[in-house]
């Protein structure tokens, strides 16, 4: 149960000076100059002579959570790592591949602030006593990989990469491999398979890797956000981190809001701050207003979707999200309004984790066909009634019975679908001659003028990548 504090404090509304990622909009420059001119890289040398157990211990006293979906925690999952090597090397991997539909945040600090990545990985390798960081970068951010790598050579040039590490005595390198655009990556043992040049499908756990990983060494595989934070959060305290958001759900979050939101955005706040506030606040609220929103999917396209009712009383953050049947997932808030066509809105995310399952779990292999096939039918009303609960029971036969969660994420768009929507399920099948496609038809382009051209004026265009 929530604390009197806890339900009586309002969360958001933070200060810039709390902010952790200061250039995300990209107003000043992305390379080591400025990025050092923002706090990048101070003391970095002085956070490692504290030793890997004083940084693993700060990042669990922190509360920090994995920020890649799954929230599990961050500092606990580090010290899996064995303290005394076998003979092999332990490496850190980088979860750069950056795929759910409507997840954008990632993406955002590998173009403007990629240097806290950077260090992020040393400081976060070095308490996982890793010998090298891989960074897996999604295959088609294609400026991103090659700011990223340019900032890695930037590192290495300044002697924070590579022999002696900032002056540590450490040695420790970073890796960009590029991925070829496959979702499946994502999942961290995929992702393994693949950057050991293999077909990436899932492994079965155990091993798990930390102790089996990549090259068959002792490997953690982690989010770009998760690491990214780490390096404030060593230098400002995890004291001040836990101050933000509710209990067991500590810090500051990168949400990516888009859809019918007059001001599309990715926007760091505290965690637990209300939807409602999130979307008014930082995106100028809901296309038509507020009571024009029809349902919000709260944490990237795998959970399920909330109805405007849920919408205005629930907090971004994990505990809340999961009481209520969804999940904060990466945090990217996709916002529908009432021109939505529900039906058809899932049934798009079930084509795309259709094409996107690897095939080698039965369940999803076959069941991702058949929730987009019967879909699709439903979408025109082509359907009986009798057919909902059969969706819904194929959708059970896939959750939980596959290798890793693409089967669950498959799964779970569909679940939410018929638990908030089902009355629109059955009105579609019983009247399917009143239902008229082109009144729900998604345009690419509102037609309306963008909110934030003055910003886009000041700063948008060639200061994007800036290679010269």
């Amino acid at each position: 149960m929530a604390s009197v504090d806890e339900k009586s404090r309002v969360y958001g509304g933070m200060r810039d000076s709390d902010r952790i990622f200061t250039n995300l909009y990209g107003e000043q420059d992305w390379r080591l100059v400025d990025a050092m001119k923002r706090g990048d890289w101070y003391k970095t040398k002085e956070i490692m002579w504290m030793g890997p157990d004083w940084i693993v211990q700060e990042i669990k006293d922190s509360g920090l959570r994995g920020r890649g979906g799954a929230g599990f925690p961050s500092g606990l999952k580090w010290s899996f790592m064995p303290k005394k090597s076998d003979g092999r090397p332990s490496f850190l991997v980088i979860n750069a591949d950056e795929s759910e539909p409507g997840t954008c945040k990632d993406r955002e600090i590998m173009r403007k602030d990629p240097h806290k990545l950077i260090e992020g990985t040393l400081l976060a390798g070095y308490a996982m006593r890793a010998r090298a960081c891989y960074v897996y970068i999604r295959g088609e951010y294609f400026n991103e990989a090659v700011v990223l790598d340019e900032a890695i050579h930037e590192a290495y040039k300044a002697g924070f990469l590579g022999k002696n590490a900032c002056g540590s005595g450490y040695d420790y390198d970073v890796y960009l491999h590029r991925g070829a655009g496959a979702y499946i990556c994502g999942e961290e043992t995929s992702l393994i398979e693949s950057l050991e040049g293999k077909q990436g499908k899932p492994r079965l756990k155990p091993p798990f890797p930390a102790n089996v990983g990549v090259f068959g060494c002792p490997s953690t595989v982690t989010n770009v956000e998760t690491v990214a934070v780490a390096p404030t959060i060593l230098r400002r305290g995890a004291s001040w981190f836990a101050g933000f958001g509710r209990k067991n759900n500590s810090g500051t979050k990168l949400f990516a809001i888009s859809g019918h939101v007059n001001n599309p955005i990715v926007v760091e706040e505290e965690m637990s701050i209300p939807m409602r506030d999130l979307i008014d606040k930082h995106c100028g609220g809901v296309r038509g207003g507020w009571n024009n929103l029809q349902a919000v999917i709260p944490g990237g396209s795998s959970v399920p979707v909330l109805p405007i009712d849920e919408c205005s009383e629930a907090l971004m953050d994990f505990d809340d999200l999961k009481a209520r049947g969804s999940g904060l997932g990466t945090a990217a808030v996709t916002v529908m309004d009432k021109s939505v066509d529900m039906i058809a809105a899932i049934r798009r995310l079930a084509h795309f984790y259709k094409h996107e399952s690897c095939g080698q779990c039965t369940p999803c292999r076959e069941g991702s066909h058949w929730l987009e096939a019967i879909l699709l039918r439903m979408e025109t009303g082509d359907a009986d009634v009798r057919e909902i609960a059969m969706l819904e029971e194929i959708s059970r036969q896939i959750e939980g019975h596959t290798i890793c969660a693409l089967g669950d994420a498959a799964a779970w768009p569909v679940q939410g679908l018929i638990r908030r929507f089902k009355d629109v399920m059955e009105n579609r099948i019983a009247h399917p001659d009143k239902f008229d496609p082109q009144a729900h038809f998604q345009k690419a382009w509102s037609g309306l003028k963008p909110a934030n051209t003055d910003w886009v004026t000041q700063h948008g265009g060639s200061n994007v990548l800036n290679l010269s």
